[in-house]
């Protein structure tokens, strides 16, 4: 048919499908990033809801001197901030405060790497209305969970036992004892999306600190009125700035545009993706990105998937956000759960890296600061050693994710059955 085309219709034709895929790719963008802006303003909608309980549950020394009670606590913070960097930079800053030991802070930081898998399970649900795309999608937003379930399940024992985290760091430590503060802030997510969040709205995390920290003098509202900049302090410059609402009104107001706009840009991600991906294109990338290396180096592939996995998620500064804007690709097939794994290795290592800079930027007792940001790193290296290279150990997060996606889409009719209600 194409042959009997004159080259005039040709042209015409290929201008055309240029143009289509073209604006189909400017429309996807548009909605992922107004994706990305609903989860900030989502994230900034429970700290201000939760953010000085949050606070309170870190000040309760008597409960974290037990490693369950810590655990726990860590998951708890780290759902209600909805960021697993805010809530580990928050548990470094109270060590290096010394109102917490290293030792103590360490299941904590094994809590946080649970909680922060919630924000994808809360994406998942917005896919509920097709069966086999909420299937895929929870099942690649809850491999996250499966994995961090599992690592804390093998690795808290061993660690309550012996130790080694704390051992192994503090023996790192001491060979860079010297190291001086940084100031280093490296976060491209936040270049693209902080002029529309912050004309929104701006939250104060160092509220949650010092409550922590019982600065009980210190402590204000969690919604920013005051803001520096070039060594001025001047009022915000955001919708809720002068606004005299509590933190509690303001986050419900919040959460509630932010679930809605995110549920659009799902449903409109998922569209565009659904019709830009029929036929030769759309099996063209899912070929590339879901084949394997070539003859022997086909081992390499999920181990290159976790780097990429951990740059992107150093650059963003947030596996949350990070996994979060893959589960709707794994949704409509774009990505496989077995490649939406490794990613999501990857993404536990590159969030720690906040974590280090956090460390480094502390005021006073960067050595014990630093020491927890490394123990982070090592328990997510040590549950990747574990549960990856083993071919039938690495199949365990992955089995477990598919079979909650299975029984979870069997029974939609309850996720339909409340949003009725």
């Amino acid at each position: 048919m194409h042959a009997n085309l004159t080259n005039k219709e040709r042209t015409r034709r290929v201008l055309s499908d240029i143009a289509y895929y073209g604006l189909r790719i400017l429309l996807l963008a548009a909605l992922f990033y107004l994706f990305v802006c609903a989860l900030k303003v989502l994230t900034s909608s429970f700290r201000l809801l939760g953010g000085k309980s949050a606070g309170g549950l870190f000040s309760q020394k008597s409960l974290l001197a037990n490693p369950i009670c810590g655990l726990m606590i860590g998951v708890l913070v780290t759902v209600v901030v909805q960021s697993s960097s805010t809530s580990t930079s928050i548990i470094i800053a109270i060590v290096a405060a010394k109102a917490l030991t290293v030792m103590h802070a360490i299941p904590m930081i094994m809590g946080a790497n649970i909680g922060t898998s919630v924000t994808n399970t809360i994406v998942a649900l917005g896919q509920y209305t097709d069966r086999e795309v909420f299937r895929r999608s929870f099942a690649g937003a809850t491999v996250h969970d499966m994995f961090n379930w599992v690592s804390v399940f093998l690795l808290l024992p061993i660690e309550i036992v012996s130790h080694y985290l704390f051992f192994l760091s503090n023996w790192l430590v001491k060979d860079v004892f010297g190291v001086q503060k940084s100031d280093i802030n490296v976060s491209l997510l936040d270049t693209i999306v902080k002029p529309l969040t912050e004309k929104i709205v701006q939250v104060d995390k160092s509220v949650i600190i010092d409550i922590a920290k019982n600065d009980s003098q210190r402590v204000g509202r969690l919604l920013k009125v005051l803001c520096k900049s070039d060594n001025v302090t001047d009022k915000c410059d955001h919708l809720f700035a002068t606004d005299a609402h509590s933190d509690t009104q303001v986050g419900l107001i919040l959460l509630i545009i932010s679930l809605v706009l995110l549920i659009m840009c799902l449903i409109g991600i998922v569209k565009v993706l659904h019709s830009t991906l029929k036929g030769k294109l759309g099996k063209l990338t899912q070929k590339i990105i879901n084949t394997d290396l070539p003859g022997v180096f086909a081992f390499l592939t999920g181990y290159i998937a976790i780097i990429v996995g951990a740059i992107l998620t150093f650059l963003v500064q947030s596996s949350s956000i990070f996994t979060s804007a893959l589960t709707p690709l794994v949704g409509v097939g774009m990505i496989t759960v077995d490649r939406m794994y490794p990613l999501t290795l990857g993404a536990n290592i590159g969030t720690t890296a906040t974590g280090i800079i956090a460390a480094l930027s502390v005021d006073g007792n960067n050595d014990v600061a630093l020491q927890l940001a490394l123990c982070h790193l090592f328990f997510n290296i040590t549950g990747i050693a574990i549960w990856y290279p083993v071919p039938i150990l690495r199949r365990v997060p992955l089995r477990m994710a598919k079979k909650l996606g299975d029984v979870t889409s069997s029974y939609r009719w309850s996720i339909q059955t409340a949003r009725r209600s």
